[in-house]
């Protein structure tokens, strides 16, 4: 395909992303129910009046009775819309929609984008800030400069809320980032360099103010338009923030400045620079060619003059893409929360070390998975983390709450940053709220349980790993080769130490594959599995040899399945291990973790098609699991029949199943057969059988088979977009995960950590 039918194959899809499948990129949904004639009567007339009259008495309940405290306006004129120029603000409102969307997607921030039609400043700054009561924040964006900074300025002078030009401050913030990491690697200090910068609008002169703000000399800082160097007496093209950073130099050209430069800020125009200029300027240079789409060099032609150069450009195609969206919508996540009323210099800067501080982690496995392909490791090549690194919700607001209640801007301080921390983490990672208790549990006492990953040598599980060992789950023992797990280590960028934080064994090993074979027969042989099958399964099987590790007692636990069939690892570690005599009965539970909180499965995985005792045994198990996690059971057992409707065998077998479970849980809230709708729905319940003693939505569905469970996880995993996990196994003789296939690195963790609280809760019980 040649590049004219790529450009135009992009042209279309581009369009029919914005038409299909209804026009634009957002709609307004919302957040409370509004279903019956007494939801309406709350929502608006005339139980609204008291939120009006409470928010009149109290204009600080607005965060409480509102939206707005999680407000955004994105506001613009279409002045100066990137790459397109003045189109004005009916034709910018798809960027403005696409903006919106990035606030909702890595801040949870809802916004209203505005395209307001005034050109004139003071008019256009008396709309902004009439709008203030609605609003718990400003975005400027795509106006042209200097009108921005007047505009900016004078918003943020009239208004009580933040105001920020995203043009300027997060562009600024995101290339003063790269420029942080940049001279740490270089071995520069920021007050020793000489920055040249092509370009003296609205985003260069931000990235310049930050910089400076951060230790960069005024002295050292030369600043290129379209008419050449700023310099003291220049009178063509000149306004009052040019001449902030007039110089007084002989110098006339870019080419000039650049000669004995260490970084060059660019955000002007395409070929703007040549490789002749680079040749001049000091050794490792720092190279920010941001102008789009088209930079000012190309990385190749940079690195083809300047080898030792560390290039950053606007564009994803290159390493270290400086993109704004790595600062906007979590700087003003972290204004919102605490109530700032502006986004200051402090603010600003704590941004910037946030994000530069977060390159320098190893990378998450979602991140290396989005970005396939790429060495994410901190270098030159990766000076700035990517958009799509989940921990940046969990990193930068915090660092912009400190900073805000520290100078003084926030009228809602938080108090307690790391709970703040764990809750904004919680947006992405749904499950860890959920799994605290559990956590607590695994890391409580002087002991740490040891656990054997049967796929130690998978990118997955190393991921998770280094987790485990940073929260103090588990001491991890991984079985398979230490000489491949130490090369993916490093190619990973993990800080994992074989022999500190992990334990590495390799079943292979002439001595202890001697040793797990005699073992392993001694169980098996009675199978009909010879003693040279046997050494063979331990070869080929690390589950198995990871369980014999469990068994001979050399690790507390173990976790196995990333890689083959459920069913398969399943019977492996049971004709190792043998079920537990206190619990006769194998099965699982799992959770899906959904928006209105956790809902219980069981038994998706083991039993097949289980007679009633088998439920009765699976639902009390589960209803023990679910306790674990600090929440109250209230149990359905689901059937096509409805409290009697059908004498089928299966609907017959749920109803025995309920009357058996009441009597043995008096206190808890069970109940069945029933729909599943009539379990999650009370007051559909309540006009079929109104004795029902299930109290509540359902969060324990039993079902009547393997099918049925199997079936119903998936279905509501997809559609509500529910995180799962599980399954937690229980029945076995010793304690054993078996993960599903597709489990994320944090599905591993939360195993880890369930399997750390059970060795431990056992360890307890058999010394009290």
């Amino acid at each position: 395909m040649s590049e004219s039918d790529k450009n135009e194959s992009f042209k279309q899809a581009s369009l029919n992303y914005h038409r299909f499948p209804r026009p634009g990129k957002l709609e307004v949904t919302p957040t409370t129910r509004l279903d019956t004639q007494s939801d309406l009567a709350r929502a608006y007339s005339p139980g609204v009046a008291y939120a009006c009259s409470l928010i009149e008495e109290d204009p600080s309940a607005v965060a409480d009775m509102t939206a707005r405290g999680n407000l955004v306006g994105v506001i613009s004129n279409g002045t100066a819309v990137l790459g397109l120029g003045n189109i004005g603000p009916l034709a910018s409102k798809p960027v403005m929609e696409g903006k919106a969307v990035l606030f909702k997607k890595f801040a949870n921030i809802d916004v209203f984008d505005i395209e307001v039609d005034e050109p004139n400043v003071d008019r256009f700054v008396d709309i902004v800030t009439a709008l203030e009561p609605t609003f718990g924040g400003i975005n400027l964006e795509d106006i042209k400069a200097p009108e921005c900074f007047e505009i900016e300025r004078m918003c943020r002078e009239k208004m009580n809320i933040p105001v920020f030009h995203d043009d300027q401050h997060g562009t600024a913030i995101v290339a003063a980032a790269a420029v942080y990491n940049g001279l740490k690697i270089v071995d520069k200090k920021i007050e020793d360099v000489v920055l040249v910068a092509s370009g003296a609008g609205a985003a260069s002169l931000a990235c310049i103010n930050l910089m400076v703000s951060m230790g960069l000399k005024k002295d050292n800082v030369y600043v290129c338009d379209s008419r050449g160097v700023i310099y003291q007496g220049r009178a063509e093209g000149m306004n009052r923030y040019k001449e902030e950073y007039a110089q007084v130099t002989d110098k006339r050209t870019l080419a000039e400045c650049l000669d004995g430069a260490d970084i060059f800020l660019g955000l002007s125009g395409p070929g703007t620079v040549t490789a002749d200029m680079l040749k001049g300027m000091r050794e490792n240079p720092l190279v920010l060619a941001m102008a789009n789409p088209i930079p000012e060099i190309t990385p190749e032609e940079a690195k083809a003059a300047r080898p030792d150069c560390i290039i950053a450009t606007g564009r994803s195609d290159y390493p270290n893409q400086v993109n704004n969206v790595l600062c906007f919508p979590f700087i003003f996540r972290g204004a919102l929360d605490c109530g700032a009323t502006t986004i200051n210099e402090e603010m600003k800067v704590a941004c910037v070390k946030a994000i530069a501080e977060l390159a320098m982690q190893e990378s998450t496995h979602e991140v290396a998975e989005a970005y396939a392909g790429e060495q994410l490791k901190f270098g030159p090549d990766y000076i700035i983390p990517k958009p799509f690194d989940s921990r940046l919700i969990a990193t930068v607001p915090p660092a912009v709450v400190k900073a805000a209640m520290e100078s003084g801007v926030a009228t809602r301080p938080i108090a307690d940053l790391e709970a703040y921390q764990a809750e904004l983490n919680s947006h992405v990672v749904r499950t860890s709220m959920f799994m605290q208790p559990v956590v607590d549990m695994a890391q409580a006492g002087d002991e740490v349980a040891s656990i054997a990953y049967a796929e130690g040598e998978n990118e997955t599980i190393l991921h998770a790993i280094q987790s485990v060992v940073d929260q103090a789950i588990a001491k991890p023992v991984l079985v398979g080769r230490e000489d491949v797990i130490q090369q993916k280590i490093s190619d990973l960028g993990l800080r994992l130490t074989i022999g500190k934080d992990i334990d590495v064994v390799d079943p292979l090993q002439a001595g202890l594959m001697e040793s797990l074979t005699e073992d392993y027969h001694a169980i098996v042989g009675r199978m009909g599995s010879s003693y040279e099958a046997c050494e063979t399964m331990l070869r080929t099987q690390s589950t198995v040899a990871a369980a014999m590790l469990v068994q001979q007692g050399k690790v507390d636990g173990m976790l196995c399945g990333k890689v083959g069939r459920y069913d398969y690892h399943l019977r492996r570690i049971t004709e190792v291990f043998g079920i537990n005599p206190e619990q006769p009965h194998l099965t699982s539970m799992s959770t899906l973790i959904l928006k209105d909180g956790p809902l219980f499965f069981t038994d998706c995985f083991v039993n097949i098609d289980p007679t009633i005792e088998q439920i009765v045994l699976s639902a009390a198990s589960a209803i023990e699991q679910v306790k674990r996690f600090g929440v109250e059971p209230r149990v359905a057992l689901l059937s096509h029949s409805n409290f009697g409707t059908s004498s089928a065998p299966s609907a017959k077998k749920m109803r025995k199943a309920a009357e058996i479970l009441r009597k043995q849980f008096p206190d808890l809230s069970i109940d069945g057969e029933m729909h599943a709708m009539t379990a999650l729905n009370v007051e559909y319940r309540e006009d079929i059988y109104r004795h029902s003693q299930l109290e509540g939505v359902a969060n324990l569905l039993v079902f009547p088979n393997m099918d049925a469970a199997h079936i119903a996880l998936g279905l509501i995993r997809r559609k509500a977009n529910g995180t799962l996990v599980g399954p937690i196994l229980s029945g076995l003789a010793k304690p054993a995960h078996i993960l599903i296939n597709s489990a994320t690195p944090r599905g591993v963790i939360n195993m880890s950590a369930l399997a750390a609280a059970d060795i431990l809760s056992l360890k307890k019980t058999q010394t009290s």
